[in-house]
């Protein structure tokens, strides 16, 4: 998926502003709130009144995703994280306020570890970070969507591609996945 930030177009003299693509741009702090989507592109070269609109709320931070509700879970919130490229469902994890400011900031996903009890930068151990390409907000504002690019090819500390690598038949649980790595080795416990 293809996506820009529109914040930046005059300080960069650019038409589309910054582009994201593979790389993160110097402005990704500041401006990961703006990402578009392709079609809300293609709304704007029609000229719907609408994606201005939203452009307009965003930037003045109506609809922002800096005003998750946190209050909500007692300060943890779901993050759905998926693959930016085939949308295959990674993994759940928790947020915080404290790893939704280090993820908006860092562009790699952070959560709250509830058996740690502590921020987690996921593949600190590992080496195997997720790069935050798209993040979607939920109508309520307390659940997330983090759209990533999944370094190593393993979300999962069994050496998954996905942590959902089971599924239910016949009342039993059947492994459906293939391992990416061995845990042994990359944990080294």
């Amino acid at each position: 998926m293809d996506l820009f930030c529109e914040k930046y177009k005059k300080k960069l003299g650019r038409e589309k502003g910054c582009t994201h693509l593979e790389e993160y741009c110097k402005f990704r702090e500041a401006c990961i709130v703006n990402f578009m989507t392709r079609e809300r592109q293609r709304e704007e070269r029609r000229g719907d009144d609408s994606a201005g609109e939203r452009g307009a709320q965003e930037e003045g931070g109506q609809e922002g995703m800096d005003k998750l509700n946190f209050a909500k879970g007692d300060g943890l919130l779901p993050a759905i994280v998926q693959d930016h490229r085939n949308g295959a469902v990674l993994m759940l994890a928790y947020i915080n306020e404290e790893s939704w400011l280090e993820t908006l900031k860092t562009g790699k996903a952070h959560y709250w570890s509830r058996s740690r009890n502590k921020l987690w930068l996921k593949g600190e151990s590992s080496g195997h970070i997720q790069l935050v390409k798209e993040i979607l907000v939920d109508c309520d504002l307390d659940t997330v969507v983090f759209r990533v690019e999944q370094i190593g090819g393993a979300a999962c500390h069994k050496g998954y591609e996905s942590c959902f690598f089971r599924k239910v038949a016949a009342g039993s649980f059947v492994v459906v996945g293939e391992p990416v790595f061995d845990p042994r080795e990359v944990y080294k416990k």
